[in-house]
């Protein structure tokens, strides 16, 4: 992403997207655009969800 962004930041840029591409009033163009940027968006939220998950189970496990 190009600035460090929150997940709840992400996640609500993601849905802000989907709802602009449900629209159904976006150019070939700009649908191209807006699943690009949901691309990375997703991408990003998995890999904050996946290092989120390591600190919680190394916190359970005791590997603080």
């Amino acid at each position: 992403m190009e600035k460090e962004m929150k997940y709840e930041e992400a996640v609500a840029e993601l849905e802000r997207v989907v709802t602009q591409m449900e629209s159904g009033q976006m150019d070939l163009d700009a649908v191209a655009e807006k699943l690009k940027k949901a691309q990375k968006l997703i991408k990003y939220c998995k890999e904050r969800l996946t290092e989120t998950d390591g600190e919680i189970q190394k916190i359970l496990g005791g590997e603080a």
